[in-house]
C-alpha cells in the first residue's frame, strides 16, 4: 500500500494536515533535544522528513531512517541530496532490527508506531537498540478530546481526508486505512503504558493542536555503575 502511493505521499501529508504536519516535525525534535554528535535512528522513515529534520539541526547528527516500502526510501534518498545534515535510508522491519544493542542515542518515528505489525517487539526494539540515557519522540495521531472538536475532526478523518486522499493517491484504500489504523491505535495512557512495560523512564505525552496529533517522548535508564557498554567499555556507544 505504502509503495503505490510513495509518489503523492510528501504531497498529501502537507494538503490533509494544511502543513500543519511540518511543525508537528519540529516540536517532535525539539522535543528529543538531540547533541550535536548523535547518532539516531528514524523508524518507518517513509520518505525522510522526520529524519531530515534531525539532521538538519547539527552537521555531526548522523541519522539512518529505516522503512519496509522501497519506493518511499527511494524518495527520500534522491531527496537528501538537496537537504542538509547526514542521513542514510535502509530497508528493514521495526521489529527486528538489523543492529547491535545500545547503538543510537536518539530514535524518532513519526506516524508510522500505529503500523507495525507486532507493537511489543517494536518498541522492545526501539528500547533495545538505545544507549543508556538516550531519547524516543514518537509522533502519532490521537482524538481531541473536547466533544465539538472531536465530532468535526471524526467526521474530517472518516469521510472528507480519505475521499481526498483516493482523488490525489488513486489509491482506494490508503487513506481509509489511516481512519481505521488510527481509530485501533492505543493512545495516551495506553500508549504510556507500552512504553513504560517495555522498560522506558521519564514517559511524558504532549498532546499537539488541540490533540490531533500527540508526542510520546520517553528514555532510557542511565548506565548503571559498574555496568558494561555493549562494545568493551567505550566512552560512549557507537558502533
Amino acid at each position: 500500500m505504502f509503495d503505490r502511493i510513495a509518489g503523492t505521499y510528501d504531497l498529501l501529508n502537507h494538503l490533509l494536515s494544511a502543513g500543519v504536519d511540518i511543525l508537528w516535525r519540529r516540536q517532535a525534535v525539539d522535543g528529543l533535544r538531540p547533541a550535536s554528535d548523535w547518532r539516531v535512528l528514524d523508524l518507518a522513515t517513509g520518505t525522510g522528513d522526520l529524519g531530515f529534520e534531525v539532521a538538519g539541526r547539527s552537521p555531526g547528527i548522523r541519522v539512518v531512517g529505516v522503512d519496509l516500502s522501497i519506493p518511499m526510501l527511494r524518495r527520500g534518498k534522491a531527496k537528501a541530496a538537496t537537504r542538509p545534515g547526514r542521513m542514510a535510508f535502509l530497508c528493514g522491519g521495526a521489529e527486528h532490527l538489523p543492529f547491535p544493542d545500545r547503538i543510537f542515542e536518539g530514535i524518532t518515528i513519526g506516524f508510522g508506531v500505529r503500523n507495525l505489525a507486532d507493537l511489543h517487539a517494536g518498541i522492545r526494539e526501539m528500547y533495545r537498540v538505545l544507549c543508556p540515557g538516550g531519547r524516543a519522540a514518537i509522533l502519532e495521531f490521537s482524538r481531541p478530546r473536547a466533544f465539538l472538536l472531536r465530532g468535526l475532526y471524526l467526521f474530517y478523518f472518516k469521510h472528507v481526508l480519505p475521499l481526498v486522499g483516493r482523488i490525489v493517491s488513486r489509491d482506494p484504500l490508503a487513506y481509509r486505512y489511516l481512519y481505521e489504523s488510527a481509530m485501533r491505535f492505543p493512545e495516551g495512557d495506553d500508549f504510556c503504558r507500552h512504553l513504560l512495560d517495555a522498560g522506558f523512564v521519564d514517559v511524558v505525552e504532549r498532546r499537539l493542536t488541540f490533540g490531533i496529533a500527540t508526542l510520546y517522548l520517553a528514555s532510557k535508564i542511565e548506565q548503571q555503575e559498574g555496568e558494561p557498554f555493549a562494545f568493551g567499555g567505550h566512552a560512549k556507544c557507537r558502533m
